[in-house]
């Protein structure tokens, strides 16, 4: 961000806008949270973002020392995004930010949604009580990202990674996820309609399914 745009206030949270403030930014982390990713994994997740404002926000968080870019070896040999460990540090941010948001009358569930955002909502929204004695690994094929999700000991971690091994895979649009865990769409339903499948021990996503539960409207 210029130095025209900035708050000119030395309060942390000001100074944590400067940084990530601009419209788009805290998305483009968002989309990187799980992993490295390319520029056309970007466009494609995030609706509405033009190339040319993609790589102005880049540019600008990379120049912070949010976002680094670096070369995979061969056989990809492409270039990625990724987040510096210091900007893997604002993953609480969003998930409070997430949890806040979700109580507001005017949230819209039915807008895109990534698999990343997915992911991360599993970690936002989890209930540990209701996963008392809950061991789990459950893995999810979201378009074309695998990612897998385990949970033990009332802790919950999602990452992309293989989902060979899982107790149970399931394969679905982002959206048809969160309309299963949050929306409590019966999975019968569904898979009816091709919106899902669901490979493996199906009673370990049916229990999956109940650690999530969305928080009441304010006011």
């Amino acid at each position: 961000m210029s130095r025209a745009r900035r708050y000119h206030d030395a309060c942390g949270a000001a100074h944590g806008l400067d940084l990530v403030g601009e419209r788009w930014a805290l998305l483009v982390i968002r989309e990187l949270m799980m992993g490295p990713r390319r520029f056309s994994d970007l466009r494609k997740d995030l609706c509405g973002l033009s190339a040319n404002v993609l790589t102005q926000r880049l540019e600008g968080l990379e120049a912070s020392g949010v976002i680094q870019r670096r070369k995979l070896p061969p056989p990809a040999s492409v270039q990625v995004y990724e987040l510096t460990d210091w900007g893997y540090e604002i993953e609480p941010v969003f998930m409070v930010l997430g949890r806040w948001a979700a109580r507001s009358p005017q949230h819209d569930p039915t807008l895109p949604i990534s698999a990343v955002s997915v992911m991360l909502s599993f970690k936002t929204m989890f209930d540990p009580a209701r996963a008392q004695g809950a061991t789990m690994r459950l893995g999810f094929v979201l378009g074309e990202d695998p990612m897998v999700v385990t949970v033990a000991g009332g802790v919950i971690d999602a990452m992309r990674g293989d989902v060979e091994g899982c107790d149970v895979v399931v394969r679905a649009p982002a959206r048809a996820v969160a309309a299963a865990v949050y929306g409590k769409a019966p999975l019968q339903a569904l898979e009816g309609e091709g919106a899902m499948a669901v490979e493996g021990d199906r009673a370990v996503f049916e229990r999956f399914v109940d650690f999530f539960h969305l928080p009441a409207k304010a006011g």
